[in-house]
């Protein structure tokens, strides 16, 4: 070997030991391709670089390849289809959900944040937790799909229908066999109210109403794990004259989310929210229109299989001192309108639930007898519409259904509507008040 040699070596040795380590890609980063290399990949590694020694002399080396940086997904873990059709505990092995959007409390609560004793109670609720993120998660995959690929001129039976066979594939629970809905699933049917009307509307069988571009949609559905409800909504809008309208109510949503929390009074939410939603107007036809909170519609607390649970949140101000507790979960719901500013039954009822306190009353017609067997057994007390008993198979069962009603076992949830003419939007989450923060379980990248 000669001594320029012994130098250039010398020379390559010292500059590779002066170059710092590789650096890791980020955790939360997508599965590098190896099959879609860029250009300035092949760069990197083939591009040759004069080495400088003492001498003069040169030698060629390659540089040394930089990690590919990873891309990062929506899911954390892979890639969703379109529509959504993989399940979302593939992408989260050992259940690792993502958490929501968490909130520190504030003022006389903020101790809750470090308190030892409360930092036990919240991983006491582990399972808990598990099963809300889970569904959450199957949510925000969903309403993301529906939010691409909703378009004028679908029918409103493709849409829901669309959204549904979303929640139930990335569940993992398809709902046919007896039971197995009450394991996971829709929480309750997919709303799809338009202009006037605010919410309960979902299409029955036969119905053929199509969306237009002038139409304001509400789209409103639960994702349940073991009868843990994620109730969110949103609102969609093709024409740019109704953005001051969503605007308005997606305001007043964050505003309830903000204002909500362990001890706080429903009235003094409800205050928070009528004033950002009333802080706005718009402009429709050339004529200036207030936004009115919708006062007979309210956010409510969720249990385990009750999507209303026992307490309301207002979203106009008023005299209820009700206190939010330590471990409840609410949805809070937002409903504002360029009408009256109140809501009345209306249309053709689809929406559908078992009582929890049903009474035990004679059944003297046999269909409503055999009805009552199946809610039972695929619904227990969650919603459902006449779609799911169609898909059950269930034929020729007005008669039962409306027996069931007209018995107190069942309730009948109609449409609810404002004046015609007007126009309504909504946007909800669901908060979960753990005994350490308040987690937006419900939040994502699009509201």
């Amino acid at each position: 070997m000669s001594s320029n040699e012994a130098d250039a070596i010398k020379a390559e040795h010292s500059i590779l030991a002066s170059k710092p380590a590789a650096g890791l890609s980020p955790p939360d980063s997508k599965p590098t391709n190896h099959h879609d290399r860029s250009d300035d990949d092949k760069d990197d590694e083939e591009a040759p670089e004069d080495v400088g020694n003492d001498t003069g002399n040169s030698v060629k080396k390659k540089k040394k390849k930089k990690p590919k940086k990873k891309k990062a997904t929506a899911n954390g873990a892979g890639k969703q289809s379109s529509p959504p059709r993989v399940p979302v505990a593939s992408f989260f092995p050992g259940n690792q959900y993502p958490a929501g959007e968490e909130v520190e409390y504030r003022n006389e609560n903020s101790f809750r944040t470090t308190n030892e004793e409360k930092r036990h109670l919240d991983r006491m609720n582990n399972d808990f937790l598990t099963e809300y993120r889970h569904g959450a998660e199957v949510h925000r995959q969903v309403r993301q799909w529906a939010q691409r690929s909703i378009k004028p001129g679908q029918s409103l039976t493709e849409i829901a229908e669309g959204i549904e066979d979303g929640v139930r594939a990335l569940t993992g629970h398809q709902g046919l066999e007896e039971g197995d809905n009450i394991k996971g699933g829709m929480g309750f049917p997919t709303g799809l109210s338009l202009n006037h009307c605010a919410a309960h509307y979902t299409p029955n069988a036969g119905n053929k109403t199509i969306l237009q571009k002038e139409d304001v949609m509400k789209v409103d559905f639960g994702v349940h794990i073991n009868g843990r409800i994620v109730d969110s909504a949103f609102t969609m809008a093709f024409d740019p004259v109704y953005d001051n309208l969503l605007a308005a109510v997606k305001d007043a949503t964050n505003t309830g989310v903000r204002e909500a929390g362990i001890d706080v009074r429903m009235s003094d939410i409800g205050a928070a929210i009528q004033e950002a939603m009333e802080s706005y107007e718009v402009e429709i036809g050339g004529q200036t229109l207030p936004v009115k909170s919708i006062r007979n519609l309210n956010g409510h607390s969720i249990v385990q299989y009750s999507i209303h649970g026992s307490k309301s949140v207002p979203i106009v101000k008023g005299g209820d001192q009700t206190k939010m507790e330590e471990g409840e979960t609410f949805a809070i719901e937002t409903f504002g309108s360029t009408g009256k500013g109140y809501v009345r039954d209306d249309m053709e009822t689809s929406h559908y639930a078992k009582k929890a306190d049903a009474p035990n009353v004679p059944l003297r017609v046999s269909s409503a007898r055999t009805l009552l067997s199946s809610i039972s057994k695929n619904f227990g007390t969650l919603p459902f519409c006449r779609r799911y008993l169609d898909r059950l198979g269930h034929e020729k069962y007005l008669l039962g259904l409306n027996t069931l009603v007209s018995s107190g076992i069942v309730e009948a949830y109609p449409p609810l509507c404002d004046v015609k003419g007007s126009y309504t939007a909504q946007f909800e989450h669901t908060i979960l008040l753990r005994p350490t923060v308040k987690e937006v379980i419900s939040r994502g990248d699009d509201y």
